[in-house]
């Protein structure tokens, strides 16, 4: 399902619908030749009619205006703005469940519209970075936090098409950004984020390490020229790196910091990786599940990723996981399991996904919270980072243009830009970036 189809529920949005931002716009004029053209092209589809007339209706109730009209009156008039914007932080504040005084409610509303912000700069910053410049908010729009001032740039035609298109698009973000933030609070999600670190820090690693000791190790991988899988690698400590001289064709060397978890008397080493996805990253993963409540979208908030040096490790580093959670108190259960580490096809029904992909992947249920772990050997791991179509580079790539976010974000009426071909100029360019980022440089 494509966020920019017939399905998306994010009529607002769409550059094809009934708010799609235009130049040749008018207000309170209904029997203008551009209002009767409009009404022709979408009054026959009964649904999107009713979706026009409730998201209408929100944007009258939330101005304290009846009709269109009354936007240019409401523009010209800073103390009714000012009012509006007063009442309407109020109504955030109990629609979003923020308690505290005015301005405290402020204060979140504000973060709302950073997150906004930081969901396009994250994309212009790795997978759109050549074109960031192209991409770049509007100052009026990005320095604007005040939802009220953002809704009637969007209806003021003193305002270029690009910047009212951005004001609304950052509302919709806004709005995203708000759920994500009562979700969280709901699910008390930072202290259970703390909580996993304690548990992993007592009971999972060695306690003959110090907290957050790290060894630090190289992967020497061979790799096929066509596809660029991992065809053989090694281990090699920080000595036996500094006495390489170079590296052959295909050759690469990885570097990983590695913990200690112990199992039956001997030490076994792992790379980990800790995550809590940030609220632009939720953001973005609910457009591309093409859905506004976070409850079903995001089910990933808490996550680690380890990498063992064989599968027998991997399986001693689960067993292992499950025990220290008896240890702690709490039964650990794994749910959603899908191991392709020793062959089979990863079945995946995310937009992206390659069913190539080799890793043991499931959700470990324990102590209230329920965290994604992703546990590679060091050959898949290396094939999760390189090899062609299977490449994390490559799947954000594919998962942001293929589910239609960058059309979405950035379509091509405003910003004249062809995501299809900038689609494929990332992959080629996150390819050639993979196949060179492990050579050898004294």
């Amino acid at each position: 399902m494509s966020l920019i189809d017939d399905k998306s529920i994010f009529t607002a949005m769409k550059q094809n619908g009934p708010f799609a931002v235009t130049d040749d716009f008018t207000l309170g004029q209904p029997f203008s030749r551009q209002t009767r053209q409009w009404a022709s092209q979408f009054g026959g589809d009964r649904l999107l009619a009713t979706k026009y007339r409730v998201v209408r209706a929100q944007i009258f109730d939330f101005l304290q205006i009846e009709d269109f009209a009354e936007m240019p009156g409401l523009l010209a008039d800073p103390v009714a703005r000012a009012r509006r914007s007063e009442r309407a932080c109020i109504l955030l504040g109990n629609q979003f469940g923020i308690a505290g005084s005015t301005s405290e409610i402020r204060s979140k509303i504000k973060e709302y519209a950073q997150t906004a912000d930081a969901v396009i700069d994250l994309l212009r910053g790795k997978l759109l970075a050549p074109y960031a410049s192209h991409l770049e908010t509007s100052n009026e729009i990005e320095t604007t936090h005040d939802p009220v001032e953002l809704l009637l740039r969007v209806f003021d035609e003193r305002f270029h098409v690009k910047a009212r298109f951005e004001a609304k698009r950052k509302l919709v973000l806004m709005n995203l950004a708000g759920s994500i933030d009562q979700r969280e609070r709901e699910t008390d999600i930072e202290n259970k984020f703390y909580a996993f670190l304690e548990f992993l820090n007592q009971h999972v690693w060695s306690p003959q390490l110090k907290i957050g000791q790290l060894e630090k190790v190289y992967l020497l991988s061979r790799h096929d020229p066509d596809s660029f899988s991992c065809v053989e690698v090694s281990v090699i400590a920080e000595a036996e790196r500094a006495a390489l001289k170079e590296l052959g064709e295909g050759e690469r060397l990885t570097l990983l910091k590695r913990r200690v978890f112990e199992d039956g008397g001997r030490s076994y080493p792992v790379y980990v990786s800790v995550r809590k996805k940030d609220s632009a990253a939720k953001v973005l993963k609910l457009l591309r599940k093409n859905e506004k409540n976070p409850a079903v979208a995001v089910d990933d908030e808490l996550g680690l990723m380890a990498v063992l040096d064989s599968v027998s490790d991997v399986k001693r580093f689960v067993r292992h996981m499950t025990r220290s959670a008896i240890k702690s108190g709490s039964l650990m259960t794994l749910e959603d399991i899908s191991d392709t580490l020793t062959g089979g096809h990863y079945d995946s029904a995310n937009v992206g996904s390659s069913s190539k992909t080799q890793m043991l992947k499931f959700f470990a249920r324990m102590g209230g919270m329920r965290v994604e772990l992703i546990i590679h050997t060091n050959q898949s791991y290396l094939n999760y980072r390189f090899q062609h179509d299977i490449a994390h580079d490559e799947y954000e790539v594919k998962r942001i243009f293929d589910s239609g976010v960058a059309e979405f974000l950035f379509p091509n009426e405003i910003y004249n830009l062809d995501m299809q071909q900038i689609r494929q100029t990332m992959l080629n360019r996150f390819r050639w970036n993979n196949e060179d980022s492990g050579r050898l440089h004294k």
